[in-house]
């Protein structure tokens, strides 16, 4: 049909015109009411009761009617040819689906299945349903025929429409990628208690068999599942008030704040009844349902529902509503719809059997002889305007599945197209005749619809998947109320297939407008509050994964973020801070000369060195007095020299360890001790041998003089250095970490390479100690001035018992402490060494020199 000028194209619904390409459309759904009012259970007559219109479907209707009048005006597409429609209405009776599908296929007046009688109808292609019942039913009859057959709702293609039946087409992408922007979604908001609302049939349960397990795979629990009735009688008010007072509506008790729903229109109707009806009919019959409210709810629904109410819910608050999330098919604005809805009038849409009953019940209104028993008495003066319908009714807006509607049009017509573009209609064409005049059997669209693909008029690609699938995504969409009881829904995201699974979900959140009820935006919705970081999940007994109680994380241990289900220990080289939500680096442990400690240290054996060195001066200056003299002059300097070094090699231990610093600490400590050592060793030795050598014909007389002793601590250092030499040689010291041994300090010191060499290096220093020792104490009581026997015994006392002391406390102590420790033991036995055995000598050369001769010294005893 051509359609002129600024006039709505004519609607022919129960006639055809010679030569039309017909594509025939089931669009719309009414139930309806008898004229008294009375609801039936049982479909009634269509002539004996008037239809209650889901109003906003109306649009569904124009969609097409507007596609076909684009395509009639486009000399691009279908040159010369029109394309003619019928639209038929379905009912919730099945007899009222088949009768119209058999009637779009064979005679109008009669039917008779399989004959075509009177005008041919040249049938391309059908458009519908909306329902998956509706749709299923239709595809029965028409897979028989081959017809094409594209549907505007949403269908699992391997349940409700066998791939098998190759005629049947979706303008709705897969299913299951809106099952996984649930999902995404829920996770985004971080919602892990949420409630499903689906309707009681197949559909809805086949819905909950897929969606719980992947809630659940991904930590998400269901409150509640909420099952809502699939017709409710909207007019029978007793009926209504025994409903409500039986119905177990959870979801306005509970706390899940993030609530699914799942269904056509028929589950947002249920939603109304049981939200707002309570209230009316408490007024009307005084009925209490209790204290029950769904404000501060994110409801978050489906591509498949759309929020239309009927007439009788004109009175529902829309505004409850403020803030849901919903998918929907992608969709863009369509030039010249709005002024194409702006230019309809009752009057001039002839032919229209449904805009005169959308016209008297969207406006409340009636015109002459209508039988509405509703109208409030108004007349319909066609004056009436579609923008100032509330959304809920109209909108001016094309919708999503009337987006898909007008794509299946242009699908039909670029097929059409492509058809009569090939050489065998271009030979009929040059013939004089036409495409309409051709026979067109329309199984021969297929292949074409199957590889086609084209731009709309709004820029978007139009193609089909392997399955018979439309090709793409999902809006995500946030619905904005107003007092008016009007929305608008405005895009806020996009679910897209083409892109990798991880970035599948864009959301723009701070586009959103959440609902004005929310205690927080964005809300919240737990079955109990988050842990906190630095706490750990426990799972409560009996209830959902969901609900749990938090526990503080163990000592060492920690967690960063909220809601973990168990502490974890840092990273090497890290520790959990005081709070336990997150990792510290360790801080460097040694024996830094920043310390107090270090400094202190440092600061006496400098000292103590240099002490050391005036003693060894003094020593030098006054060699030739008879108590310098005594006892074998040069191993008192060699003595005063390994002591001197023992004070200075105790630095070596201060200050973060190096590959140098570890070759030498230990070696050097043990060298020097060992000749330090032996040297007292030596002097113990001289004595008890002079002693001895005084008998007359005594063995010993031939070992006096400096050979024996400086034998002694060449022999006992060779053994020493011979240690050391193997350890240097076979596992020498390194620098190492150990970030272990103390919970918030990685300790930096000198791996001993070798603890077997380590320790046989100090045992033997501790054996040649102990055999001087016992030495000494032989000889403290020999009748000799000459002796310092009793000196050297309290020195080695003193050594030892350090050297005792040190090892529990080596042992207890860890880190920088050890170090210390150590330090403080070379210091105090050398310094114990120094101050036994040298400082009464000193005495009597500095203070005493009256002392110092060698009279006195030889003097006996009697």
């Amino acid at each position: 049909m051509k359609c002129t000028g600024n006039h709505p194209p004519q609607i022919p619904q129960q006639s055809y015109q010679p030569g039309e390409i017909l594509i025939g459309g089931i669009v719309s759904h009414t139930g309806c009411v008898s004229q008294k009012l009375e609801f039936r259970q049982h479909p009634c007559q269509v002539d004996k009761c008037y239809p209650i219109l889901k109003t906003k479907f109306y649009q569904h209707v124009l969609a097409l009617v507007f596609a076909i009048f684009e395509i009639n005006e486009d000399p691009t597409i279908l040159p010369n040819i029109t394309l003619g429609f019928h639209i038929h209405d379905s009912t919730v009776d099945p007899k009222w689906i088949y009768r119209p599908t058999l009637d779009l296929l064979f005679t109008a007046a009669e039917l008779v299945p399989n004959y075509k009688c009177g005008y041919q109808k040249k049938m391309a292609g059908i458009i519908g349903g909306y329902s998956s019942e509706t749709t299923s039913d239709m595809a029965t009859l028409l897979s028989l025929y081959k017809i094409p057959q594209l549907s505007f709702g949403s269908f699992e293609s391997d349940v409700d429409v066998p791939t098998s039946r190759s005629s049947f087409y979706r303008m709705f992408p897969k299913e299951a990628l809106q099952y996984e922007g649930i999902v995404h979604l829920l996770l985004h908001f971080r919602w892990r208690w949420v409630g499903l609302i689906t309707l009681d049939d197949e559909r809805g349960d086949r819905f909950l068999q897929t969606l719980e397990p992947m809630l659940s795979r991904n930590g998400i629990c269901t409150a509640f599942t909420e099952k809502a009735a699939r017709q409710v009688p909207w007019d029978d008010i007793s009926f209504l008030n025994k409903y409500l007072y039986s119905s177990n509506a959870k979801f306005l008790d509970s706390e899940a704040n993030a609530i699914v729903v799942y269904g056509g229109t028929g589950a947002f109707l249920w939603l109304t009844t049981v939200i707002f009806m309570p209230t009316m009919v408490m007024n009307l019959t005084g009925a209490d349902y209790g204290e029950r409210t769904s404000t501060g709810k994110v409801w978050i629904t489906t591509a498949q529902m759309d929020f239309a109410l009927i007439p009788f819910h004109k009175a529902f608050d829309i505004e409850i509503f403020h803030g849901a999330l919903s998918f929907s098919i992608h969709s863009k604005p369509i030039r010249g719809f709005h002024r194409f809805l702006q230019l309809l009038k009752p009057s001039q849409a002839k032919g229209d059997g449904f805009i005169k009953d959308f016209w008297e019940q969207v406006f409340d209104c009636a015109f002459p002889g209508s039988v509405n028993p509703e109208h409030s008495g108004k007349t319909c003066t066609e004056e009436e305007k579609l923008e100032t319908v509330p959304a809920p009714f109209f909108e001016m807006r094309m919708t999503s599945h009337s987006y898909g509607i007008y794509n299946a049009v242009y699908a039909l017509a670029h097929a059409l197209h492509i058809l009569g573009s090939s050489r065998t209609n271009h030979r009929a064409m040059e013939t004089g005749g036409s495409l309409a005049s051709l026979d067109v059997p329309p199984w021969k669209l297929h292949t074409l619809l199957q590889r086609l693909a084209f731009n709309n008029s709004a820029g978007d690609e139009v193609a089909f998947n392997e399955h018979g699938e439309l090709k793409g995504g999902f809006d995500i969409t946030n619905m904005i109320a107003f007092p008016n009881k009007s929305y608008v829904r405005v895009k806020i995201g996009r679910l897209d297939p083409q892109v990798p699974r991880s970035q599948r979900v864009i959301i723009d959140q701070d586009e959103i407008k959440w609902n004005r009820h929310l205690p927080q935006v964005p809300p919240s919705s737990l079955c109990n509050e988050n842990c906190k970081l630095g706490y750990s999940k426990r799972k409560k007994e009996g209830e959902k994964f969901c609900c749990y109680d938090c526990d503080l994380c163990p000592e060492g241990k920690m967690s960063d973020k909220e809601d973990m289900d168990y502490c974890i220990p840092c990273s090497e080289g890290h520790y959990p801070n005081q709070e336990q939500n997150h990792c510290l680096p360790k801080i460097p442990n040694f024996l830094s000369f920043c310390e107090p400690m270090s400094i202190t240290l440092a600061f006496f054996a400098l000292l103590l060195s240099l002490i050391t060195a005036l003693v060894i001066l003094s020593f030098i200056k006054y060699r030739d007095t008879p108590i310098v003299k005594a006892n074998n002059r040069t191993l008192t300097y060699i003595l005063l020299v390994s002591i001197f070094l023992s004070f200075l090699c105790s630095l070596l231990f201060i200050e973060q360890p190096d590959k140098v610093t570890c070759l030498l600490r230990q070696v050097t400590f043990a060298i020097i001790f060992s000749v330090a050592v032996s040297s007292v060793l030596a002097k113990t030795v001289t004595v008890i041998v002079v002693f001895m050598a005084s008998k007359p014909g005594n063995l010993f007389q031939k070992w006096v003089g400096k050979e024996l002793a400086h034998c002694i601590v060449i022999s006992c250092s060779f053994v020493q250095v011979s240690i050391c030499a193997v350890w240097l040689g076979s596992f020498p010291p390194f620098p190492d970490i150990d970030k272990h041994s103390l919970s918030r300090e990685v300790i930096m010191h000198c791996n001993e390479g070798s603890v077997t060499m380590l320790y046989c290096a100090l045992g033997y220093i501790g054996f040649l100690a102990t055999i001087c020792f016992i030495v000494a104490f032989i000889a403290r009581k020999l009748p000799d001035s000459f002796n310092e026997a009793k000196f050297i015994t309290f020195s080695m006392l003193v050594f030892c018992s350090v050297w005792l002391s040190f090892v529990p406390s080596y042992l207890s102590t860890k880190g920088k402490d050890t170090v210390a420790v150590e330090i403080f033991s070379i210091l105090a036995s050398s310094a114990g060494l120094l101050g036994c055995i040298f400082l009464p000598k000193c005495y009597v050369i500095l203070l005493r020199p009256e002392l110092n001769t060698r009279e006195l010294l030889i003097r006996k005893k009697h």
